[in-house]
């Protein structure tokens, strides 16, 4: 808008005290100050309205005005609430440097220029942001892509003053303008939009973190719109779809600027399908060299296509590197929903570190699904030295703890209480011999953190004890069965008396049947501990000095 604008419109009472020649100029923006030295402030553009607080003497205008000029301001409004009329040593200093000045009413509120300027301003700026979607909508849409989500986030900063970021749907930054988020902050705005997706609220969801209110945008892919043509259900996408969290409240914005940010999503979600297209490379190596291991081909036919592989996933490898296998599944309630491509862009996600921004990082990952599973390649480049465990180890062996450490949270709210997700990590193997092995094991890790309760759970190799490996093979009720029978009477104890028995057996097993060593470990007499072993034995008409009863307490604890 121009200054004229403000001058033509009666309500701001605002009266041309000087610069006729320029009220052609833009306004961008609007500050109100009675600092000295305000020039921090001041990006350019902006009407300045002023108390004269500031003022103490006539030789304090010319240094201020010549701040604001220096800025490139677009004008000055000086109120006459504080002082009466403007002093005329003001008229002059702004008469000198150029700079439009006017002289605003003691009956009209700065907070009433400020709120017509800021509108008038905003509605400019989205009216030409919205040409620029629309034209980047083209052409990305009929050709290559323009930049990526950074580029749009750019026009959201710049044009509306609105801060912005792409998260997946674990958290992970992938896009933003400005500082980064916290991980912790993405972390709970992903679990938010996951929440508010899966139990049908319409967006844009909104969500205060430590007093910062943000909105959430989903950004759905082709045919993902719920209700639209080929709407499907919102399980198959939503631990895949991104979204878009930008830091203000859009509760009150007009509908203007919310179909606006559709078209900013409409426009991320082109980008994020050509990332998804540009995958399919990675998923048929993987595909490939998984078909080979299944089928029992010979090793080197494997390591041929490994040696395809690797370049692909680590371009500018010198060595050969090592491999690891990740299986996971996610399960949902009725078994309706297939779950293999769910858990295949879900792995896609989980295998890259949650600390790395860009969408780059994933396209490292090779992952394939069968059936339910999803089973990922990830290659792991060695350490210098000799081919072998020992020199050659790999530089970062995953680790199934950390996996999910980041994402549990997010992912516990996409699942809601009708869906699950169970993972298994294999050791690391440096060649083709291994693989199949290493799918195993993979395999056999996942359906050990099948056994265990909770929505989102995950094994590692290291967890393939004896006892562990007979586990995810006793049914479920033969499980809930034999653990009642050994541990219930103990817990309703423990509940009536607060004996601490459970705590005791855990600690005795722990001790090797230690009557010192367990004694010390809870700070009991072992006269104490006796009696509540004797008590443990007699609830449960077990002995505790027999092997194969040790055994059993061991298990059940295990399993419970």
């Amino acid at each position: 808008m121009r200054l004229r604008a403000l001058l033509e419109t009666e309500a701001l009472g605002l009266r041309l005290l000087g610069g006729e020649d320029e009220l052609d100029r833009t306004v961008r923006g609007v500050m109100t100050t009675d600092l000295r030295d305000p020039s921090r402030y001041l990006t350019g553009g902006e009407l300045v309205l002023t108390g004269l607080a500031w003022r103490r003497n006539s030789a304090d205008s010319e240094p201020f005005v010549r701040i604001l000029a220096s800025a490139g301001v677009a004008g000055l409004a000086a109120g006459e609430a504080e002082l009466g009329d403007v002093p005329d040593d003001l008229v002059s200093a702004c008469r000198r440097n150029r700079l439009p000045l006017f002289a605003v009413n003691e009956d009209v509120a700065f907070a009433t220029i400020t709120e017509y300027v800021v509108r008038q301003v905003s509605g400019e700026r989205a009216g030409d942001l919205a040409a620029v979607v629309d034209r980047h909508r083209r052409l990305m849409t009929s050709g290559p892509a323009g930049g990526g989500p950074d580029v749009v986030l750019d026009l959201l900063t710049t044009d509306l003053d609105l801060r912005a970021w792409v998260l997946s749907p674990t958290g992970r930054q992938i896009a933003g303008a400005g500082e980064p988020l916290a991980p912790g902050v993405c972390a709970t705005l992903a679990g938010e939009h996951l929440a508010a997706v899966r139990t049908g609220r319409r967006g844009p969801h909104r969500i205060s973190i430590q007093g910062i209110t943000y909105s959430l945008f989903p950004i759905r892919g082709a045919g993902r719109a719920p209700g639209g043509p080929g709407a499907r259900d919102v399980r198959e996408s939503v631990l895949s779809d991104w979204l878009l969290a930008v830091e203000a409240d859009a509760g009150d914005w007009p509908a203007e600027r919310l179909d606006l940010l559709q078209g900013v999503t409409q426009l991320i979600a082109v980008e994020r399908d050509r990332r998804d297209a540009a995958r399919t490379v990675r998923r048929r190596l993987a595909q490939e060299v998984l078909e080979l291991v299944q089928t029992g081909a010979a090793p080197a036919e494997i390591a041929a296509r490994l040696r395809v592989a690797a370049p692909v996933l680590l371009p500018g490898l010198g060595t050969a590197p090592h491999w690891q296998v990740v299986v996971a599944r996610v399960d949902w309630d009725g078994g309706d929903i297939p779950g293999g491509p769910v858990a295949q862009s879900l792995l896609e996600e989980i295998l890259v570190d949650p600390s790395v921004s860009g969408p780059e990082p994933s396209d490292r990952i090779a992952v394939a699904h069968a059936g339910d599973e999803a089973i990922a390649l990830v290659p792991l480049p060695a350490l210098p030295g000799e081919p072998g465990e020992e020199k050659g180890g790999p530089e970062r062996a995953l680790h199934a703890d950390e996996l999910l450490s980041a994402v549990r949270e997010p992912l516990q709210a996409g699942l809601a209480d009708d869906g699950r997700i169970t993972l298994g990590v294999s050791a690391a193997v440096h060649s083709a011999e291994g693989l199949r092995g290493a799918l195993e094991e993979a395999r056999h890790a996942r359906r050990v953190a099948a056994a265990r309760p909770g929505r989102v759970c995950a094994a590692g190799h290291h967890e393939l004890a004896s006892h562990v490996l007979l586990l995810p093979f006793v049914p479920d009720d033969v499980r809930r069965a034999f653990t009642a029978r050994l541990l219930d009477p103990l817990r309703d104890y423990d509940r009536r008396h607060r004996a601490e028995l459970i705590p005791t057996l855990e600690a005795f097993l722990d001790c090797d049947g230690s009557w010192t060593r367990c004694a010390t470990r809870l700070h009991l007499h072992v006269n104490t501990l006796r009696y509540r072993v004797g008590r443990i034995e007699q609830l449960t008409g077990r002995d505790l000095s027999r092997l194969e009863d040790k055994l059993d307490f061991f298990l059940a604890l295990r399993m419970s």
